[in-house]
């Protein structure tokens, strides 16, 4: 693989959120300048796509009936861009140094009024070729009782294996998503598997995994991908399978495994 295909998601005192073809991949809190770099073959679509940037996003998990953002005024200091960037492996992923596919920019002009959330979209052909991944035949998900509660048991067993140091059911539930990660980047689905394996076992072995276990009230299910794919969270919007643990320095820290699900014929499968 000579090129890598590259969400880059910069702001400047406001916070954005990136959007690629219905999926949400990453927020960033721009009160001091920041950027996230993220690979997207797994996302990326053979003919049409789209990104979305949200500026001043709400809540992951948003209140019901929220309120309407009030109108605000721009300092002149505000501005988001996103862009998806191929730069050649090994090289720097911005737009001085890789090809620009597509690009939403966003910079009020001082005294302008703007509101929150503010959304962009642009949609765009990509020059490169992806496989038709298997989230996009996913059925859509209409949310019930019912499958809240076989979400729930379903992520219970990927819980109770990582409370072993047992990755096995993680691997279990997401071998359809290691294949395509693999077919993404052009790697071997055993060094997918084994990475994985390596991740929950060392971690493990660091310190004692003890994962929060689920429940109906704290599950929380985001429809993604045009509803196709369920995103498992807690209340605070960040992946709900999680662990306290240790880095590489050693020190504490929360290890988060996020879990986008699709369910086909009553069985559930980690897509992405």
């Amino acid at each position: 693989m000579e090129r890598l295909l590259v969400l880059r998601l910069e702001a400047l005192g406001c916070s954005a959120e990136a959007w690629f073809n219905g999926v949400p991949l990453g927020r960033v809190d721009g009160q001091r300048s920041t950027v996230l770099n993220l690979p997207v073959h797994e996302y990326a679509l053979a003919g049409s796509n789209t990104l979305e940037l949200i500026i001043n996003p709400g809540p992951v998990i948003a209140p019901d009936g929220g309120a309407e953002a009030e109108p605000a005024l721009s300092d002149g200091q505000l501005g988001a861009r996103l862009c998806l960037l191929l730069p050649r492996m090994g090289a720097l992923a911005h737009p001085s140094h890789a090809r620009t596919l597509a690009a939403l920019d966003w910079a009020p002009a001082e005294a302008e009024v703007y509101r929150s959330p503010t959304r962009l979209q642009q949609s765009f052909e990509l020059p490169i070729s992806f496989p038709r991944w298997r989230w996009l035949d996913a059925p859509v998900q209409a949310l019930s009782a019912s499958l809240k509660s076989g979400l729930v048991d379903h992520v219970m067993g990927l819980a109770l294996g990582l409370a072993k140091g047992d990755a096995e059911p993680l691997i279990r539930a997401s071998r359809l998503r290691l294949e395509e990660l693999a077919q993404a980047y052009q790697r071997e689905l055993g060094a997918e598997v084994a990475r994985l394996r390596s991740h929950v076992q060392s971690h493990h072995a660091a310190q004692p995994l003890k994962p929060i276990l689920p429940s109906l009230g704290s599950l929380q299910l985001r429809p993604v991908a045009g509803g196709r794919l369920l995103e498992c969270l807690a209340a605070d919007g960040l992946p709900f399978l999680r662990s306290p643990g240790r880095s590489a320095t050693g020190a504490a820290c929360m290890l988060h495994w996020p879990l986008r699900i699709a369910a086909i014929e009553g069985e559930f499968y980690v897509l992405r």
